[in-house]
């Protein structure tokens, strides 16, 4: 049975969620403990009572909304950050002037800095910033806009604190997913090893012995072990690069021949022909074969859909006019290159090559393969075609497309 790769992930902000789960508790029984051991000193005891009452049943029926960021949503972080303020704003009913002026603790104390803290784990370091705004006015604000000393001090070390954390959160989020991407990569490099081991042990063996022994037999046989040769170059690319699908075999009845059709996944699909962009490795795959080789860079070559759909059925109209003026016979070579500012394929033959002045007398003639399928689809592009070829030499087609005229 096959062994499938499993990616398992895991969540950097988890083990934050359950701190401040912690950190809420204990720090409402905090404030219990402040108010128990100076009630006396309290204008209004019982307005204070009656608040961290409310404090101790929002903590215990919330715990669990603080356990991850789904269950934290929007609107309980606006409600309990609603209830901090309001402890905030109810000191100085409850508790005297004399207090707060000398830096006494409000209702709440340091709960109040778990729900800016929320804040911070779940929408990042502009989410701390807009709570702890609000923190900072609302502790101005009880001391009639003249703020002691330590109450300064405590409201900037929210704000910074709770900034930092947002920010923290950010990489980390950003870390893992870079972390999740390259375990999918790596578990997907593996598994396709895997594959090539029992392609190469088992299938891609038997094609290239079908190849061989069709092409001793001729015939019929022969056209069999030609299609194998090119199922078995393929497979190869397959395995390596990922980059083609697995192909249909079919009956062309016109020609009383099993012919064959790669499938090759368009990235660009569902953006419309003028939007996104396709890696142009994925269309220039298929026409690798047992008498066509493909070199091709080991990164992505991305080109807007259009562009790269015109660049690949240029590369396919010179490798038609290959099969049809150098022969069955000849090999040919597709060789793309990415320069960064422009994207170069090369199609080169072996065949006899074009005489000299043939090209000419055949657009004289209407036959406007070269002029129009690959020189036009070039000059669309904001690009060049150069076409070298030297008698008993074999012929070379340069496609040149810059990049910032593609769009």
């Amino acid at each position: 049975m096959a062994k499938r790769e499993r990616v398992v992930r895991m969540s950097v902000e988890q083990p934050l969620w359950r701190a401040l789960t912690g950190y809420r508790l204990l720090t409402m029984l905090y404030a219990v403990g402040l108010f128990a051991s100076a009630y006396k000193k309290f204008d209004r005891p019982g307005i204070a009572a009656g608040y961290l009452a409310v404090l101790a049943l929002w903590t215990l029926a919330t715990h669990r909304k603080v356990a991850n960021a789904t269950s934290c949503t929007k609107r309980f972080l606006g409600a309990d950050l609603t209830v901090a303020l309001a402890g905030v704003l109810l000191t100085p009913v409850a508790d005297t002037a004399e207090r707060i002026a000398g830096g006494g603790p409000t209702l709440p104390s340091i709960w109040t800095a778990g729900s800016v803290l929320a804040f911070a784990i779940k929408g990042g370091w502009r989410w701390a910033g807009f709570a702890s705004t609000f923190v900072a006015a609302a502790n101005i604000v009880i001391h009639g806009g003249e703020p002691t000393r330590d109450t300064l001090h405590n409201v900037l070390l929210v704000w910074v604190a709770s900034i930092a954390i947002g920010y923290v959160v950010e990489v980390a989020r950003a870390s893992e997913a870079t972390l999740a991407r390259a375990l999918e990569i790596e578990a997907a490099t593996r598994e396709r090893e895997r594959l090539a081991r029992d392609i190469h042990d088992g299938v891609l063996q038997v094609l290239a012995m079908v190849q061989r022994r069709g092409t001793d037999l001729g015939g019929e046989a022969a056209e069999l072990g030609r299609m194998a040769g090119e199922q078995e170059v393929a497979l190869r690319t397959l395995v390596s690069t990922g980059l083609v699908n697995p192909s249909r075999v079919s009956r062309d009845e016109s020609r009383g021949a099993l012919v064959h059709s790669y499938e090759v996944e368009d990235e660009g699909e569902g953006e419309g022909e003028g939007g996104g962009e396709l890696d142009l490795r994925t269309l220039l795959a298929p026409h690798a074969g047992s008498r066509v080789s493909f070199a091709e860079p080991g990164t992505p070559v991305p080109l807007p859909v259009p562009a790269a759909k015109e660049l690949a059925a240029a590369v396919g109209a010179a490798l038609d006019n290959v099969r049809r003026h150098a022969g069955e016979g000849a090999s040919a070579w597709i060789l793309v290159e990415d320069w960064g500012d422009e994207v170069i394929v090369t199609v080169r033959d072996d065949g006899p090559g074009i005489p000299a002045g043939r090209l000419d007398q055949a657009e004289g003639e209407g036959r406007m393969g070269v002029a129009l399928s690959i020189r036009g689809r070039l000059r669309d592009l904001g690009g060049t075609a150069e076409l070298v070829s030297v008698p008993g030499q074999g012929t070379e087609v340069e496609l040149k497309v810059p990049r910032g005229r593609t769009q």
